[in-house]
């Protein structure tokens, strides 16, 4: 059994696509759009299978942004060494997004960054 993907509202489409096609090299599908409700997705593959749907629609929103909160949490996403999170997560921070941690070793052994992405995704960069 497997995870067959992952699904996020986000108040932005095109933009948090464009985020995650530039940054970890997803590849987004055709634009989804229900005309009688307004939602809009797009599904994004990444290179190992796993996918991502970003999605959109008029009536849903949020103001609790807060990390601590039920629910997931954060994307992890892993480059495969300690100098790719390193350069990731300076391509992100030049790029405007605000580095939450790291880089840094856990308590636990992962090398790995924190950033904010588009509307306050956490998203975990490992080795």
């Amino acid at each position: 059994m497997r995870i067959e993907h992952v699904a996020v509202y986000v108040s932005d489409l095109d933009k948090t696509r464009e985020f995650f096609e530039s940054f970890f090299e997803g590849t987004s599908g055709e634009r989804y759009h229900n005309r009688n409700t307004g939602f809009m997705s797009y599904f994004l593959s990444f290179q190992n299978g796993s996918r991502l749907e970003i999605m959109t629609r008029p009536d849903r929103y949020t103001e609790d942004r807060n990390e601590n909160r039920l629910g997931f949490v954060h994307l992890a996403f892993s480059v495969g060494s300690k100098d790719k999170v390193d350069a990731l997560t300076l391509k992100l921070k030049e790029a405007g997004f605000e580095t939450i941690s790291g880089p840094r070793t856990t308590g636990d052994g992962y090398y790995e960054s924190c950033i904010q992405g588009p509307d306050s995704i956490q998203i975990e960069i490992t080795a």
